[in-house]
């Protein structure tokens, strides 16, 4: 059953924050942290509930952290833990927490059969398209063709950032277990994943995770700006 507007929680340290507008239209989800180490998403979403980001049309759900002991500890997954990220669709009734997470939030999403989903990340690797991996200042995707979405929010993006190395790029990279992969595969949704480059400020990466929040968003139609 799909999630009515308030603060739910997985767990009691997990908490899922849906908003829904007065008028009709899709549904956006928003998820940082599912790696702990990487910290610009989470505090971007932190402060866009703190300014109180709101859906115009359908329904946003911000989940600013994924993964609470693995940020709790900022390592991309706990002491003993598993790669929450590659533990998708999951398993009900795994032994590992991960694996039981998983399955629980391929469930609400099945549920809320969302438009669109985005996962903010950042890494230690600006994007080289002959350095594989590296993900630094892109907008990943995992389903050919490429979404229209992304080259317009890139568009947006490179027209704010524009000091040195901050230019966003498209890149295509399927993660078969990913969250977002095995999301799309599941509804039929855009599925992607925000990187910014963890060389500069975190300041900076905040500002340009909350950008691309807000243009996606924009452009979905979840949040129609006068």
């Amino acid at each position: 059953m799909p999630l009515g507007a308030g603060i739910h929680w997985f767990s009691p340290t997990l908490p899922l924050h849906v908003f829904e507008a007065d008028e009709a239209g899709p549904t956006a989800l928003v998820q940082a942290g599912i790696h702990g180490d990487e910290v610009a998403g989470v505090h971007a979403l932190y402060e866009l509930l703190e300014e109180e980001i709101r859906p115009t049309h359908g329904k946003l759900i911000v989940v600013p952290v994924m993964n609470p002991p693995a940020y709790r500890v900022r390592m991309r997954m706990p002491v003993g833990g598993l790669d929450l990220n590659r533990c998708f669709p999951g398993d009900a009734d795994a032994p590992e927490r991960e694996l039981r997470l998983a399955r629980r939030f391929m469930d609400l999403v099945k549920d809320e059969r969302p438009a669109m989903v985005v996962t903010l990340h950042e890494s230690k690797k600006r994007f080289v398209p002959d350095i594989v991996p590296s993900f630094g200042q892109t907008i990943v995707y995992g389903v050919e063709p490429r979404p229209p979405i992304v080259d317009r929010t890139i568009a947006r993006l490179n027209e704010r950032f524009t000091r040195e190395g901050e230019q966003f790029e498209p890149q295509y990279f399927p993660v078969a277990t990913s969250s977002t992969e095995v999301i799309v595969d599941a509804v039929g949704c855009i599925g992607l994943c925000i990187e910014t480059w963890m060389a500069f400020p975190e300041a900076r990466r905040i500002d340009m995770h909350k950008a691309t929040v807000e243009y996606l968003l924009d452009d979905i139609g979840v949040r129609k700006l006068p």
